[in-house]
This record gives C-alpha cells, sequence and structure tokens, in this order.
C-alpha cells in the first residue's frame, strides 16, 4: 500500500533551482535512504514531504489518517517533564485504557451482589472487550518498551527523574529519537539520526529499525548504517532525482554500470554522428550522391539525440604531505589516566603507535576519547601516567568543535594569513582543491556551514605538512563524496594516524589497529573495525564459557552441555596462549628493530665527522657495520612480518 507521493515537486530560490520535477514514492513497508551531496536539498525534500514546509510546484498525497513522525537535524526534545513522564505521554492512549479498566474493576467489585443485573453485565462486557484492546496493543509491556529504547540510547535509570531540559544538546536530540520510535508511526522520515549516536548506539539502533514495522525515509552520510537498513535510493543530484533498487553498495555499483552504459551509448551515437556528417559535408555538392547526402542530413535531423552524460559532480581532491620522516616510535602513553577536576574517566591507558600506523580509538560517549587526545597534544594533563613523543614527530590536530575557525575572516585570509610568503594563487588553487572557489572564498569563516568548515579545517591542516595527524570525528558534517575523498588522502597519507570517529565505514577503510576506550583503561585490537567487532564478541564468548565452567565446579556433577563447554574453554585457552606467545614475539621483533634503527643512526652521524671522513679505513669499517646491521634487521623484519601474520590469523 502507498502511503505518500511527492508528484513534480519543486523547490526554487529566486531564479536559483533547488530541485524540480521531483518524484518519490514511500510504501508501508518501504526502508528509502535519501542521498546526496550537501546543499542539493535533501533536508528541504524531507520537509516538504513532512508538510512542514509547502512545495513551489506539484504536491505531496498521503493516505488518510496517516501518522507520521519527522526528526530533523540536531533537533533536540524540550519539555519541563521528566525523561520518564516525557516517554510515556507516547503511550497516553494506553494509560488512560488502563485506568479506564482499573475504573470498571472498582465498579464491578461494588456491585457484585447484583451481578445479573443488565448494568452489571454491560460493564462485564465492557471491561473484557477493553482488557482485550490493552493486551492487543501490547499493553502491559509499554512501560518495559520504555526502558528498553531507553536503556539503547544510553539513559539507564539514574536518568528517569531528570528534567529533560537539564539534558546536553546531543543527550536531548537523542530523547527526541527514542519518543518518535515509542510513537510507533506509520512513516518515519529522518535527517541524519545518527548524529550524536556512538557506535553501540548505532548498533543498537540498526537493529531496532530493520525490525520496525512501519516504513522509513532516511538522510544520512553513514554507509555502514545505510547498507544495514534501507532497501531503496533516491540520489539527489544537479536539481534532479533518480531511484535505484537495494541498498547504499548496490547503489553505487548500479550508478557506475549506468554511467558506463550511458557513455557507450552516448559515444556510439556521437560516432554515427560524425560519420553521418562526413558523408553530407562530401557528397551534398556532388550531382550523384547529392539525394543521398540529403538523405543522410533528414536522418541527422530527425535522430534523438543523446545528452553528454554527466558523470559525477565536482569533487574535492586534496592529499596530506609530509615535510620530513619521524621516527619509528611516533607516541608512547603508559599507565595514563584521564578526566577533569580528579574525577577519572578511563584508567590505565597505555598505546604504542608506530610510525605509518592508523589507530582508531573508539567507545561510548562520554568516556574521554577526545579528553585523551587533547592530553595527547598538552591541551588537558594527565591525571596520572605519561606521555612521550618519538623523534621528529611533528603533530597536526583536528577539532571536532572546529576551534581553530573562530576569526571573522575571509576563507582565503584564513588561511594565507597563516602562510603569507605562499603566492596568492596557489592559495586559491588549494582553497578549489577543498571546492572553494569564485566567490566562495570570499565568505566569512562566521558564515560557512558545517560542512564548508570542516573542509576549511582540512585545508588549513594540509597545508602544514605535519607527519602525525591526530583528527577528532573528522567525517563529521561531510557528506559522502567528500568522506571518500578524505578517506583516499588519509589512505595514501605517508604518516601517522591517531583519530576518533563514529563511522564504522571509515574506521574499515583507515584503521590498522582499534583503541577501545573504557572505565578499565585502553585494549588493543589488531585490524579493522569489523575485526574489533568480532574478536570482542569471541572475547565475550569466552568469558561466558568462564563464567559457565566456574558456575559447573561449584554445583553438582555437570551436565553434557558443560562438558563440552569446559572443552571450548579449555580449547579458547590454549589459543589465548598462543596469542600471548606471539604478542611477546612480535614485541621483541619490535623492540630489537628500534635498537638496529638506533644503532645504525648513531653509525650513521659518526660518519659524518670530518676525523672520520678523512680515515678511509674507519668509514669502510662503519659501513661494515651498518650493512650487517641491515642485514640483521631484514631477518628480524621477516620474524615479525611472520608473528603478526600468524597473530592475525589466529
Amino acid at each position: 500500500m502507498i502511503l505518500l507521493q511527492g508528484n513534480n515537486i519543486a523547490r526554487f530560490f529566486g531564479a536559483d533551482i533547488l530541485f524540480q520535477h521531483i518524484q518519490i514514492e514511500v510504501k508501508d513497508n518501504s526502508r528509502i535512504g535519501l542521498v546526496g551531496r550537501n546543499g542539493a536539498g535533501k533536508s528541504t525534500l524531507l520537509k516538504i514531504l513532512a508538510n512542514i514546509e509547502s512545495p513551489d510546484e506539484g504536491q505531496v498525497t498521503k493516505i488518510r489518517g496517516l501518522t507520521l513522525g519527522y526528526l530533523a537535524q540536531n533537533t533536540g526534545f524540550t519539555s519541563e517533564k521528566t525523561i520518564w513522564e516525557a516517554m510515556r505521554d507516547s503511550f497516553a492512549h494506553l494509560i488512560q485504557m488502563e485506568e479506564n479498566i482499573r475504573q470498571l474493576e472498582l465498579d464491578i467489585s461494588r456491585h457484585t451482589s447484583d451481578h445479573d443485573s443488565a448494568e452489571f453485565q454491560k460493564k462485564l462486557k465492557e471491561y473484557d472487550q477493553l482488557q482485550h484492546d490493552f493486551q492487543l496493543q501490547n499493553g502491559y509491556m509499554y512501560e518495559t518498551e520504555i526502558k528498553t529504547v531507553l536503556n539503547g540510547f544510553k539513559f539507564d535509570e539514574s536518568y528517569y527523574q531528570r528534567e529533560v531540559n537539564s539534558l546536553s544538546g546531543g543527550q536531548k536530540t537523542r530523547l527526541a529519537l527514542a519518543k518518535l520510535l515509542l510513537e510507533r508511526p506509520q512513516l518515519l522520515i529522518l535527517d541524519e539520526p545518527t548524529n550524536h549516536l556512538d557506535i553501540d548506539t548505532l548498533s543498537w539502533l540498526e537493529n531496532y529499525l530493520q525490525n520496525y514495522r512501519g516504513a522509513l525515509l532516511i538522510v544520512s552520510h553513514d554507509r555502514y548504517f545505510l547498507d544495514k537498513i534501507i532497501t531503496e535510493v533516491y540520489e539527489l543530484s544537479r536539481s534532479q532525482m533518480t531511484y535505484y533498487k537495494g541498498n547504499y553498495t548496490k547503489y553505487l555499483d548500479i550508478k557506475e554500470q549506468r554511467l558506463m552504459s550511458e557513455w557507450k551509448a552516448y559515444e556510439k551515437q556521437q560516432e554515427q554522428i560524425h560519420k553521418l556528417e562526413d558523408f553530407v559535408a562530401r557528397n551534398i555538392v556532388r550531382a550523384s550522391t547529392t539525394k543521398r547526402a540529403q538523405s543522410r542530413r533528414k536522418q541527422l535531423e530527425k535522430m534523438d539525440r543523446l545528452e553528454k552524460p554527466a558523470g559525477d559532480e565536482k569533487s574535492a581532491h586534496f592529499n596530506f604531505a609530509i615535510e620530513k620522516q619521524s621516527g619509528n616510535n611516533v607516541l608512547q602513553v603508559e599507565k595514563a589516566a584521564i578526566g577533569y577536576d580528579g574525577q577519572v574517566l578511563a584508567k590505565p591507558i597505555e598505546l604504542n603507535i608506530r610510525r605509518q600506523e592508523a589507530i582508531a580509538l573508539v567507545g561510548p560517549n562520554g568516556i574521554g576519547k577526545s579528553t585523551l587526545l587533547k592530553s595527547i597534544i598538552k591541551e588537558q594533563p594527565l591525571i596520572e601516567g605519561q606521555i612521550s613523543t618519538g623523534t621528529n614527530v611533528m603533530t597536526g590536530y583536528y577539532d571536532q568543535e572546529q576551534s581553530n575557525l573562530r576569526s571573522n575572516k575571509t576563507v582565503l585570509h584564513e588561511l594565507w594569513d597563516e602562510h603569507p610568503t605562499t603566492p596568492e594563487k596557489d592559495i586559491r588553487s588549494i582553497l578549489g582543491s577543498f571546492l572553494f572557489s569564485g566567490d566562495d572564498v570570499s565568505k566569512t569563516v562566521p558564515f560557512l556551514s558545517g560542512g564548508e568548515k570542516a573542509r576549511l579545517a582540512l585545508a588549513k591542516l594540509s597545508m602544514e605538512k605535519y607527519n602525525f595527524l591526530i583528527l577528532d570525528e573528522p567525517t563529521n558534517h561531510l557528506d559522502i563524496d567528500s568522506k571518500e575523498v578524505l578517506e583516499n588522502a588519509l589512505i595514501e597519507f605517508e604518516g601517522t594516524i591517531l583519530f576518533v570517529s563514529h563511522d564504522r565505514y571509515f574506521i574499515n577503510r583507515i584503521a590498522t589497529k582499534v583503541v577501545e576506550l573504557s572505565e578499565k583503561g585502553s585494549q588493543e585490537f589488531l585490524g579493522d573495525y569489523d575485526y574489533y567487532v568480532a574478536k570482542k564478541a569471541e572475547l565475550e564468548e569466552l568469558a561466558r564459557l568462564k563464567a559457565e565452567e566456574i558456575s559447573g565446579a561449584q554445583g553438582t556433577a555437570g551436565t553434557h552441555t558443560q562438558t563440552n563447554n569446559q572443552k571450548e574453554f579449555y580449547r579458547s585457552k590454549e589459543i589465548q596462549k598462543e596469542i600471548r606467545k606471539l604478542e611477546r614475539q612480535v614485541r621483541s621483533a619490535e623492540e630489537q628493530l628500534e635498537t638496529i634503527e638506533k644503532e645504525i643512526e648513531n653509525i650513521h652521524q659518526r660518519m659524518t665527522a670530518p676525523e672520520v671522513l678523512s680515515d678511509h679505513v674507519e668509514l669502510a669499517n662503519l659501513q661494515k657495520k651498518v650493512d650487517e646491521l641491515e642485514e640483521k634487521q631484514m631477518m628480524v623484519m621477516g620474524a615479525w612480518e611472520e608473528s603478526s601474520t600468524k597473530l592475525e590469523e589466529v
């Protein structure tokens, strides 16, 4: 059944067209993703479909009585009520039914003596029907549902009696989404619902929406989220809408195939046109062939000419170069505790970051990921522990709050004033690669959108040529295309990266390791996000088996199932023993490599001394030692690679 249709919808801004001729159809089982560049008009279109704004042309039709829920970007829920009271309001009809049932119970209990009367029988019948309806609408479970959804959004019982207005902006946005889910409208329209959600909450929301009974229309820049939820894609590009069947990854494949087919058809027609035009030009003036030439000319005139395929819209293109290479050891954090005003958020934290690694720092909101980054760049002191950086480490920091963009300068002077010796044309060229062109460079910083500020901050970072990048939520405010450009630039980056991100697709593409931060400190996982999730599940299963084994040992004779669990547990213990052994081998090889590297560096420095440069015998001896050390370095590197590979396989 079709719930809602948009027919020939258009929105104009003066003489400019934001979009036009938009056709969209939402069925009762739809799972739709609306995608497109920042500024394409996605949020505006959602507001039109949600009847918050009116189209300049066209119309939106919907079924009678359609219940529709709409969540705007970063729109928080406000109320003077407690969180629990505000969530209970979503079930006002059930609460009223419950009160009616209680009242009928009282009425019936007062008239038990005249149960044969018509009035008593009427109340009894009404009571039975009301109870049936109440149960049918899951009335006995609505409080459980409230708790489930609140807990999913990280609001445990300690929050229930807090006033809604006392929450932070991000918490209010999460609460607004929680309330929408509890109301269960037939059509749920969500504009960037993954903002302000940590990875655990994102996973919970994905599972919830996969089982949602109504229709979904979602705008999101989270590709991992879109792949899990949507089955249809509407792409808004160049003021037009294009429909694709499948999830986000499927949409990309179909789009690429469609573009290739369009180019082949266009090129084939152009070749045909060229041949016809050439024939006409050569034969139109010759009496013997003029009729054939005129026939070809008519053929050209009647031809339905294909437009040149537009291809993708203009994309940013940039890279992060480095001025000089850092040492092998980039950063070491030892026995650290982070927090504010003596309140510890996480401890003990251990980090050992080596050159060209890309470390993803993950963990729940509020655990201190940004705090740790600020401690590393010496903006926030550690409560305990120490931090040391390696040789020639040049650190660049991307702040998710973009606090370094607080000036009233133009985009051009935001860069140029920091690099006054760089010619203006070069500054403009760099800005152009970040999609600032023409009048864009004359915009002042306060009037930039979130996406523009993010691109400007990245432009500033790229000019400094740091060899160690610390990035706090670098994909926030970026559209999907800009995220992909950033990913490619970071993949090609020859330096080292430590980053915080909730974008699981981004983590999968960039990370060589994942470090999870919790109250108990840090835990390292060798691999990308998918490996981290699988490994965590494995560790949790091992813990469960161990708990069952201990529980079985404390009770009577174990069952056959417990015996199997014990076997599995001991087998797992052997695996853990092998892991620890391999980890020791990897650490030992890394320490040897570091020692060898320092020895080679010391010898190279000795070889540059004037007294050694004039002594050919000493130079030859030193070079021999370097050759021996480099040979040993290759052997140790081979052992390191072998142990690392085995560790990944285990």
